[in-house]
């Protein structure tokens, strides 16, 4: 390859990288809080994205953890249930195979949405949802929007996300066979802009597996 052309292509496909995430053997509550030991990196910086976003991450037999802190907000919260890709918030893609060669998304392939707001009479409660894959080959058979946990506290300028995705909500969880997982993770911000693990809104990253890293469950 060229290097013209390599200089074209975004620095985040150059690399595939391998994520630790350490295991927590508690049960979620609402005001859960992980340690920075839990904390994932964000390589959107290579793609001169703002770093804006304190993501967490732990796992158990049950299922994921997730803390979520977004700073430096001077607008209010935009989280619509009609307009959920356009939604302040947080998507993550998990494969429980870590099929790392494939384009399209197999039954064990999901799409998580967790959005700080946008439920509820006021619109002011926070909910999670699990969407459908484009071009996926498969839906999984666990999919069901109403199983993750999801806790906001917000304030003027900020706001905390504590979550909880069981493992019967992803399609072929087996933290005693599989313990990596094909993933990545983007914050969404209509003030701030994207946060991703890896690649961005520049490629499909919300249809294509094979743009996503792993996730590696540790002891």
């Amino acid at each position: 390859m060229s290097s013209s052309i390599v200089s074209q292509v975004p620095k985040n496909l150059l690399f595939k990288y391998r994520i630790p995430c350490k295991r927590f053997d508690q049960k979620w509550t609402q005001k859960l809080r992980l340690s920075e030991d839990f904390r994932l990196p964000s390589f959107g910086n290579f793609e001169e994205q703002l770093d804006y976003a304190d993501v967490r991450m732990a796992w158990n037999k049950d299922g994921l953890f997730l803390n979520l802190l977004v700073t430096g907000k001077k607008k209010s919260l935009w989280c619509r249930s009609t307009q959920l890709l356009e939604s302040d918030g947080i998507q993550l893609w998990i494969d429980t195979r870590n099929t790392q060669n494939v384009h399209r998304a197999t039954k064990f392939c999901h799409w998580f949405l967790l959005l700080p707001a946008g439920q509820g009479s006021s619109n002011d409660q926070p909910m999670a949802t699990m969407l459908r894959i484009n071009r996926a080959r498969e839906d999984p058979p666990t999919f069901n929007p109403q199983t993750i946990s999801v806790s906001v506290v917000s304030k003027r300028n900020r706001y905390e996300m504590n979550a909880f995705i069981p493992g019967i909500s992803m399609n072929g969880w087996n933290t005693e066979d599989h313990r990596h997982l094909g993933f990545s993770f983007a914050v969404i911000d209509r003030e701030l802009g994207w946060q991703t693990l890896g690649a961005g809104p520049e490629m499909p990253i919300n249809e294509d597996p094979s743009l996503w890293h792993t996730l590696h469950l540790v002891d």
